[in-house]
């Protein structure tokens, strides 16, 4: 067998993985990336959210991003005829009125190509990649995480290291084996979806490069341009909807009910089967352990209603490698900085679920109201488009904290929140006095 040791070994070079790892291997640690696939799957979750940018300019990687040649994308429109779940019919979050100071874009990507450039960022800052990796056994010294054990071309290799991430997505390496991961049944959703080639946007009623996602009564359908001439469609609903049909009747009967989409999608043929996405939104209430610390949809998955995954998984695995370099620089303090790690983690996912509770139970615009009594109407558009944008992390974001209030779209069992923005730290103070302002603005009017 094969042996080595390693600072930190990686599970899963998907964003969340290949982020960690490059982050760490910047920092100048040791990385083992260790991936099952033999190179980047197909995978949905294509559309990224603004704060992204400001993430991966934080860490270097927004300018490799932005030359790919990838769809930008500056708002979302938001389609719902019965006017239950949204503001108006169509409403477009246009991301140029986040306010100053935050990326006004971001893209959308093809995942095979998007995960397979992330995973050679982390290459090339140091990190050893490994593809075609079976991780099949976690090793443990007492109740310590040390390392794993992976098979690869028949061989077995062993990895000894300080600590584990586990960014195997919902594979879920240590959630399967320590019998950790809860289902949200709430949100026990199924999609269905497939790619049209022959695009143009002339026949797009919206803005060209938006997303589009357009609620009805058995749950929602999404439109995103992946390139100059391809778009990915698919339809997202309670398994009891897909059992009472065939995926492709259920899939066309759900896009007629679309106007706008039917119209963007005029003249292209599609160019893949249906495909389908079970095992929708679950969670973990223990994310770390002595030896390791879970990133992305290995701890957590939501609904892909806002498109926030990617995100979370990423700032999470940036805030994983920087908690990992303060604990391989002080050991001592290992326990209090992963309990910090897995306040952060549990911040942010909540936040993100809460967003989707909000639009399934139709509450968008009694969140938006309630916030609205102490913030003012300029301020409170801000605070929603940087909350349909990625601000989940916010301490001071009205709308996101009227979500906290609600006891009843709780993920977690109770923990102690840590806020902070991964994107744009810079900016809390400034945040800080906006909402001190928009306050006073908000009383002032109302006198």
């Amino acid at each position: 067998m094969a042996k080595e040791t390693t600072d930190v070994v990686v599970i899963g070079a998907g964003p969340a993985g290949a982020v960690s790892a490059y982050v760490l291997a910047k920092q100048g640690h040791s990385v083992v990336l260790l991936e099952k696939e033999t190179d980047p799957r197909f995978h949905i979750g294509e559309s990224l959210l603004p704060y992204m940018m400001g993430l991966f300019e934080r860490i270097g990687l927004r300018d490799v991003v932005a030359s790919q040649g990838y769809v930008p994308k500056f708002g979302g429109e938001f389609i719902d005829p019965t006017e239950k779940k949204f503001f108006e019919g169509v409403f477009r979050a246009d991301f140029t009125k986040q306010g100053p100071g935050r990326h006004d874009n971001a893209f959308q990507v093809e995942r095979r190509r998007f995960d397979r450039m992330l995973a050679e960022q982390a290459e090339a800052a140091g990190a050893q990649v490994v593809f075609g990796a079976h991780v099949n056994e976690l090793l443990m010294e007492g109740d310590r995480m040390v390392g794993v054990r992976y098979e690869r071309d028949g061989e077995s290799h062993e990895v000894r290291s300080t600590y584990v991430i586990d960014a195997s997505g919902r594979t879920g390496k240590i959630a399967h084996r320590f019998g950790l991961r809860k289902t949200l049944e709430k949100l026990r959703m199924v999609a269905v979806f497939r790619h049209y080639t022959g695009l143009d946007e002339s026949h797009n009623l919206g803005v060209e490069g938006d997303i589009q996602v357009a609620a009805h009564d058995d749950g929602w359908v999404w439109a995103i341009p992946l390139s100059k001439d391809t778009i990915s469609v698919g339809t997202v609903m309670p398994r009891d909807v897909l059992r009472a049909s065939t995926p492709e009747k259920v899939f066309e009967e759900h896009l007629a009910r679309v106007p706008r989409i039917v119209s963007r999608l005029t003249g292209t043929q599609p160019s893949m089967d249906f495909k389908i996405e079970t095992d929708y939104c679950y969670h973990t209430d223990t994310v770390t352990g002595p030896g390791w610390l879970m990133v992305g949809d290995a701890g957590c998955f939501g609904d892909p209603m806002f498109s926030g995954g990617v995100l979370v998984a990423t700032a999470t695995a940036v805030r994983a490698a920087e908690t990992l370099g303060e604990a391989l620089a002080d050991p001592s303090a290992e326990e209090r900085l992963l309990d910090r790690y897995a306040g952060y983690f549990k911040t942010g996912y909540d936040t993100y679920i809460r967003l989707i509770h909000a639009y399934y139970d139709g509450e968008l615009v009694a969140m938006a109201a309630d916030a609205a009594r102490s913030t003012d109407r300029d301020t409170l558009e801000k605070y929603l488009i940087r909350l349909i944008g990625g601000d989940f992390w916010s301490e001071h974001n009205s709308v996101a904290q009227e979500m906290r209030r609600r006891k009843e779209w709780d993920t977690f069992e109770p923990f102690q929140r840590v806020y902070g923005c991964p994107s744009y730290p810079h900016l809390d103070e400034v945040d800080r006095k906006e909402r001190s302002e928009s306050r006073v603005r908000r009383v002032t009017a109302g006198r």
